[in-house]
């Protein structure tokens, strides 16, 4: 199964493993299962740590590109052109991308935030 990682699941992995929850872990952990890191994360908590609502390493992308569990995802044509059939049941803009993403590629998403499971995505609870 390919698994789409939302933003705050990759930072709790990064600095706070404890909070994500026994099934997601065991599914990202999974030899099965392929993970992936959206450009559009990496885009958002760039923005965040702009405007000062988080603070992180320097070298967070390489973090992230070090753990040979995660692949990035980069942004595609098609996953921003998905974007405008979503429904507008959230809005954040970087959410819907990853929605949009998760739908065009077929992922499952791995988020803590129950609301993205209404745009019929599947969702595994972080």
């Amino acid at each position: 199964m390919k698994l789409l990682v939302d933003t705050h699941v990759i930072l709790w992995g990064l600095n706070e493993p404890h909070r994500i929850s026994g099934p997601a872990a065991a599914a990202m952990a999974s030899s099965r299962n392929q993970c992936f890191v959206s450009f559009a994360s990496l885009w958002e908590l760039a923005v965040k740590i702009r405007k000062g609502r988080l603070s992180a390493q320097e070298n967070l992308p390489q973090l992230i590109a070090a753990n040979p569990q995660l692949t990035f995802l980069p942004i595609t044509v098609d996953h921003c052109w998905r974007v405008r059939q979503l429904p507008r049941l959230h809005g954040d803009p970087f959410d819907q991308l990853l929605i949009a993403q998760a739908l065009s590629e077929e992922m499952a998403l791995v988020t803590h935030d129950r609301a993205m499971s209404a745009y019929g995505v599947p969702v595994i609870a972080a």
